[in-house]
């Protein structure tokens, strides 16, 4: 039972929609954290930026024999860590409370007594002072100018301790050169504790949120299938009712809808349409050719007991005539199963079908009547020079017995097509019976004996061989009043032509 749950369409569907939920969720999940990080992590850099660039100011704004980096008003260390440098590196002076720093470049927290010494120590020796501002100017000859504060901020992050308290921080690093043409690098940080509360809080938002967005996904994908795919159960309970029941008149319920199942429903129905005409068609061609061919074999059996019986008796013409007719008979039988079975004509091939109205003419020596010949040229056609033969002999047949006094055929090339016109002086076909008398086992005059009149094959037969060689044949009304059967043929040559003179 479930893996037939988890096999249907249903199942898979549900499953499939929340997949993709589920990895477009996640991917959406990344891009918002990552988006959020950046703009806190800019956040933190544009605060350290603040700060260091306060503390710059401080620096450039004081006179150098005043000043004294140890005495620099620095911000709250807890929030904004500060370092401050030469250009070789070493430190100047640190935040009070600073234990620990990383990702500046300069791991000293507390500064030597020479560093931090006033830059004015020696001001009573101007020469020594002047030295030691010739010495310092030169180490940063392309840094800002005096007093002045430089353009660019470089970013850098790390950890730093502040009374015991370590955490993450954004540090900016700014230039600035003091009134005494001293260039100095101002470290700066900003926390990133609020980047990382508010990332953590929306990560356990988001994995909290997911799996019941999932579940919604999940259940109303199912629900939504299941009512589209309520019809489709219908129509397969149906088919299953029909195999079962092998009642071809019941048909699928149709949807009341234009979508995919419900087309699926009619071509169901037209199936189960042709199906039930096919079996139906089936069972009177059986029903018909046992009683058709009950006769022929009683007769012949009867003439057969009595000649056993009474050799004088015997009626070997009779018991002849019952055999051909019976052979005649399991071969139109023979053919039209060949044909109900999608039997394509074998050795298709072009030929004139003019040539072949003159052969099959010039060998029926035992017509009543004389036919009346006209054949054009342009008459080729491909196909089976038997089976179309076998059309003309039925449809000559058929001609011979209605007709009063002549029988006429002719071929020509009409358009984009070869026409066969077979036509006789006899009653004709009454116009409410031209359709009906190409079905099996027909005849309309159920008064003629059966050796006369046939077993009623023989049109059914012409137009089934008609079809497959992609053509037609249809009856009408002869120009005299009588039957005329028109048959009408695809050109071997594919394009159209006038009427031949």
């Amino acid at each position: 039972m479930r893996r037939r749950r988890f096999g249907s369409v249903r199942a898979r569907a549900s499953l499939g929609a929340t997949a993709v939920v589920a990895v477009a969720l996640l991917a959406a999940g990344v891009a918002v954290l990552l988006s959020l990080r950046s703009n806190l992590t800019e956040q933190a850099g544009r605060q350290a930026d603040r700060a260091a660039r306060e503390v710059a100011l401080d620096i450039a704004s004081r006179v150098p024999d005043r000043i004294a980096y140890a005495q620099l008003d620095l911000p709250d260390e807890e929030d904004h860590p500060v370092q401050v440098t030469d250009g070789a590196g070493r430190l100047l002076v640190a935040s009070e409370g600073l234990e620990r720093i990383s990702g500046t470049g300069v791991r000293e927290v507390r500064a030597t007594t020479g560093a931090a010494a006033p830059a004015d120590a020696a001001a009573s020796d101007d020469d020594d002072a002047d030295d030691d501002s010739d010495d310092d100017a030169s180490d940063d000859d392309d840094g800002p100018a005096v007093g002045e504060i430089g353009d660019t901020t470089s970013y850098t992050s790390g950890r730093a301790t502040v009374d015991g308290d370590t955490a993450d921080y954004r540090f900016a690093a700014v230039e600035v050169t003091d009134r005494a043409g001293r260039t100095v690098l101002v470290h700066a940080g900003a926390s990133l504790a609020d980047r990382q509360s508010a990332v953590a809080g929306t990560t356990a938002a988001m994995l909290a949120g997911l799996p019941v967005l999932l579940l919604v996904v999940g259940g109303v994908t199912w629900l939504v299938t299941r009512r589209a795919l309520r019809p489709v159960e219908g129509i397969r309970r149906e088919l299953a009712a029909i195999t079962a029941s092998q009642d071809l008149s019941r048909r699928v319920p149709e949807p009341a809808t234009r979508d995919e199942v419900a087309r699926l429903a009619r071509t169901t129905n037209e199936t189960l349409t042709a199906l039930e005409r096919s079996v139906e068609r089936q069972r009177c061609f059986v029903a018909d050719a046992s009683h058709e061919l009950r006769s022929p074999i009683a007769s012949l059996r009867t003439q057969l007991e009595v000649g056993e019986a009474h050799p004088a008796l015997l009626d070997v013409p009779g018991a002849v005539a019952d055999t051909v007719r019976l052979q005649r008979l399991a071969a139109d039988l023979l053919l039209l199963a060949r044909l109900d079975a999608g039997e394509r004509p074998a050795g298709a091939a072009p030929f004139d079908l003019g040539a072949l109205v003159r052969d099959e003419i010039a060998q029926r020596t035992q017509d009543r009547f004389p036919v009346v010949l006209d054949v054009r040229p342009g008459t080729e056609v491909a196909g089976s020079r038997g089976q179309l033969a076998r059309v003309l002999g039925n449809l000559l047949d058929n001609a011979q017995r209605h007709a009063a006094g002549s029988v006429a055929v002719s071929v020509r090339r009409s358009g984009s097509s070869v026409v066969l016109t077979v036509t006789d002086d006899g009653p004709g076909v009454p116009e409410a019976e031209r359709e009906r008398i190409f079905e099996r086992f027909v005849r309309l005059d159920d008064a003629r004996s059966r050796d006369d009149g046939g077993a009623g094959l023989g049109l059914a037969i012409a137009r089934d061989v008609a079809a497959r060689h992609g053509g037609t044949l249809t009856a009408g009304r002869a120009e005299g009043g009588g039957a005329l059967f028109e048959l009408r043929l695809p050109p071997s040559g594919g394009g159209p032509a006038p009427d031949g003179p």
